[in-house]
């Protein structure tokens, strides 16, 4: 259930491509999704990237969980799966579902059913459990094969002659992806899947040869086998992989996001719980405004009718079964579950072709408190219930899908047309979107899509972040968007970008891809009352490139070279000192490589960090391993930095991030320091505390212990949990004031301080925290902006006026002094804004200094 709320290039088709993308950018290599790997041993397939120097480890991360190999083989695929050992803790068991363990066999078991069933492994989840992907069709020869992939590649990057095309819509194969098990404690789609897998295996009746003949179906087994096993609604790192898509920090995230590319599905299933009656997208609004909409919903509430109908068939009651009705938030509710934010598996969907793509909640809990303290014959009573109900969702989705396969690919091949063409969006309505009931004006959002973005290169003088901008540049690649390069200076739209500049062409099929992940997003406040989950984003605004939204414009003529990764910034020079800035995680990471090693790094006054020129080697290797540049300076710093050991009470986001910058990293909690947590063996240098750590819930000795480590060392706090430390340790003299807890999004700040020194203008908040009436030493670092600081998100005040945005306004949004740095916002959000986190490591190295300093003194 929500709760509170490199690609690799497919085989060419030059001469349509040619021919139908003539003065645009649809042929960028690298940038269309291609079949994982075909697996002929156990395995996953390898990043190719991996072995094209210099490219460092830290970009390989972006898509080292992808299948890059253009081999095309024919269907059925098989593989022998090794077994896992068996798991008498898997906490599937209790409920009578299919253990992890058990998974592998089974798979094994159905691949001998016959010729229908392939498997593979599409990588390893954050705990290290392989992620398998089932296809489920008719045979097909290596042939077979390359013609359903050429004309996949027809549909989205040639759309105008795939809609002219015989033969895909004689021959094409609808594809179908069913994800199950994204939260791990929501288990039973994983087991209905399994059971369709295997009726279809076997089936010969007319239908289900004709849906195989014509569809390819790929069933997702577990997106999250780490919290299938422990019972959790995140995988091992803490996450919610419903909530990575943007960001895609996550292997099990990237592996679907790999499957959305390289498969293209026009229909999508993300199997939940649970909502009693089931609940089935789409939903109410706000809808995404960088979608076809229209399609969208025409498709997608058509296929919700026939799940609600076979449902509603299996004859469960309330007062039999406790089961309700189920209910389509669309026509059933106002608002409240909205598909607004491009971060849930559905809605990322549609920017890849989906047209029908549903969220589906089966109805009776089993997990949390129910888990605990039903009794087991109860558990898996509801339990089969469940798994009947995932099942009838299944099978009425394929019913839909060979009924209308005509029409899901006739929408599917619009979607990408009006990208590449540049095409108005069509608002919905009861004309363009007949037998849909209900729909008003608080159904209409579009946008206005640029003509291009342009990100300046690294090393120019508009660029405020080399490693951000390549690692923007390879983040969109990842995600399908065409990038190209200027070969040399070139004007657009009356302006003059220099040579090296990397130019999004928003004449592309995944244009609303590119646009959702690049524009600043909009205001919403005004629209509902209530959101489920965030409702601002912006990879532009928040990762710490410079990113230039071109209006208007022609392309054509201008020197532009489609690009398949970002040009490397690696750079040492041979002579001098070497300064390095702070602007970016990778930098904060070769910096912190560097510290390990015992290089003497110094502190600079305008916020970066001086290497001497002895450590030239070492900073060689950082710069290749984290593609950061150095330049040569004849500075030598002022104040000395030493390696830190950070102790973090803190989200499992934030420690994702600490630890991606390099940060040695100790996790406390209240229940880890009542235990008895040793802070003199520790040796830990500085407190990070944001969540999990209340001071008034320690007890007496772990009291005395934090205060006593506290007394020597720095603090930093990030929201309510933060300042509340900080207030009972008596360190900064402000008041916290806390906004509307349900307010999130993008914010303008200003910078004024050294810990925010050439931060960006831009911040995240979720539940949005200010400080006031600054005592004695309390520097602002940053503010809130002046009027309404809300760039994109909602953000309403509170039924007394209080807590909004224009109370939020002019004041203090990061405060320091006296050895602590405190944050109003949330820079280290679910590792996302990345132009944020320099932020939180230069407040550790601030407050760590510090305390050395008075220490020592």
């Amino acid at each position: 259930m929500r709760t509170t709320r490199s690609v690799p290039a497919r085989p060419a088709l030059i001469a349509v491509l040619a021919l139908a993308t003539a003065g645009s950018l649809l042929l960028a290599p690298g940038a269309a999704g291609a079949d994982p790997l075909p697996v002929t041993r156990e395995g996953s397939a390898v990043d190719d990237r991996a072995a094209r120097a210099p490219v460092s480890a830290a970009r390989r991360a972006l898509t080292a969980d992808s299948s890059t190999a253009t081999t095309t083989r024919g269907y059925p695929r098989r593989q022998t799966l090794s077994p896992d050992p068996r798991n008498p803790g898997d906490k599937s068991l209790k409920l009578g579902l299919t253990p992890y363990h058990a998974i592998a066999p089974k798979l094994n078991a159905l691949q001998r059913l016959g010729d229908r069933v392939s498997v593979e492994v599409t990588g390893r989840s954050a705990g290290g459990h392989r992620l398998y992907l089932v296809t489920v069709t008719a045979p097909e020869s290596t042939r077979q094969a390359l013609a359903q992939e050429r004309m996949r590649d027809l549909i989205e990057n040639a759309p105008a002659a795939a809609a002219k095309s015989r033969e895909i819509e004689r021959e094409y194969k609808t594809p179908v992806f069913v994800n199950s098990n994204i939260h791990g404690n929501e288990w039973e789609g994983t087991d209905a899947s399994l059971k369709v897998i295997e009726r279809l295996a076997t089936a010969k009746d007319t239908k289900t040869r004709d849906l195989l003949a014509h569809s390819r179906l790929y069933f997702n087994i577990t997106a999250n086998p780490d919290g299938r096993i422990a019972g959790t609604r995140a995988n091992a790192n803490g996450f919610d992989l419903n909530r990575d898509f943007v960001t895609a920090s996550q292997p099990e995230t990237r592996a679907m996001r790999q499957i959305e590319l390289g498969k293209q599905p026009a229909v999508l299933l993300d199997l939940h719980g649970y909502v009693n009656g089931t609940l089935i997208e789409p939903t109410t609004p706000p809808h995404g405004e960088n979608y076809e909409y229209d399609l969208f919903l025409k498709n997608s509430y058509a296929n919700a009718l026939g799940m609600e109908s076979a449902v509603n068939a299996l004859g469960y009651t309330p007062a039999k079964d406790g089961v309700e009705a189920a209910q389509i938030p669309f026509r059933d509710q106002e608002e409240g579950w909205d598909d607004w934010p491009p971060i849930f598996t559905p809605q990322y969907a549609a920017f890849h072709g989906t047209v029908a793509a549903h969220t589906v909640e089966i109805p009776l809990a089993v997990n949390n408190e129910e888990y605990d303290e039903l009794p087991v014959p109860e558990l898996r009573r509801r339990s089969a219930v469940n798994t009947a109900v995932a099942g009838a969702a299944i099978r009425a989705t394929l019913d839909h899908v060979r009924e209308h396969r005509g029409t899901l690919i006739t929408d599917q091949i619009e979607v990408f047309r009006r990208g590449a063409t540049g095409a108005a969006q069509v608002p919905v309505s009861p004309r363009t979107v007949p037998g849909v009931p209900g729909i008003g004006p608080e159904d209409v959002y579009t946008t206005t899509f640029p003509r291009a973005y342009v990100i300046p290169p690294a090393g120019a003088r508009t660029q405020r972040s080399g490693p951000a901008a390549t690692r923007l540049v390879d983040h969109l690649l990842a995600n399908g968007v065409r990038v190209a390069r200027a070969t040399r200076p070139f004007r657009l739209d009356g302006r003059t970008h220099p040579g090296g500049s990397y130019v999004v062409d928003m004449h592309q099929p995944k244009r609303g891809m590119a646009n959702v992940l690049l524009a600043d997003g909009r205001d919403i406040s005004g629209k509902v009352s209530v959101m489920y989950d965030i409702s601002g984003w912006s990879l532009g605004s928040l990762w710490g490139a410079t990113v230039e939204r071109v209006p208007s414009g022609s392309l054509r003529g201008a020197p532009l070279r489609p690009v398949g990764e970002a040009a490397p910034v690696a750079h040492v020079p041979a002579h001098g000192n070497l300064r390095l800035r702070l602007t970016d995680p990778r930098e904060i990471a070769a910096l912190n490589s560097l510290l390990r090693q015992g290089v003497p790094v110094r502190r600079a006054a305008d916020g970066s960090v001086i290497v001497p020129a002895s450590a030239r080697r070492e900073a060689r290797t950082a710069a290749r391993a984290h593609d950061v540049p150095f330049t040569a300076t004849r500075q030598t710093g002022t104040a000395p930095l030493g390696r830190l050991r950070v102790a973090a009470a803190v989200t499992p986001g934030e420690l994702f991030a600490l630890r991606e910058m390099g940060f040695e990293v100790t996790p406390v909690s209240t229940a880890v320091l009542n235990a008895g947590f040793d802070w003199r063996t520790s040796g830990a240098d500085v407190l990070f505390v944001s969540a999990g750590l209340d001071r008034a819930a320690l007890t007496a000795p772990a009291r005395r212990a934090l205060d006593a480590f506290l007394d020597g060392h720095g603090l930093v706090g990030r929201g309510a949990t933060g300042a509340a430390l900080n207030a009972a340790a008596g360190r900064l003299a402000v008041k916290p004031v806390e906004g509307n807890a349900d307010a999130n999004g993008v914010v303008r700040v200003t910078n004024s301080g050294a810990v925010t020194h050439d931060a960006p203008d831009r911040g995240f908040v979720y539940a949005p925290l200010w400080f006031t009436d600054p005592g004695p030493g309390v520097r602002v670092e940053q503010s809130y902006a002046t009027g309404n600081p809300l760039v994109s998100g909602h953000w309403r005040p509170l039924g007394d006026g209080t807590g909004g945005p224009t109370a939020a306004a002019g004041q203090a949004s990061v405060v320091s002094g006296d050895r602590t740095v405190l944050f109003g916002t949330e820079p280290l959000f679910r590792d996302h804004p990345k132009g944020e986190f320099p932020q939180v490591a230069r407040a550790l190295f601030t407050v760590a200094h510090s305390a050395s300093v008075k220490e020592s003194g």
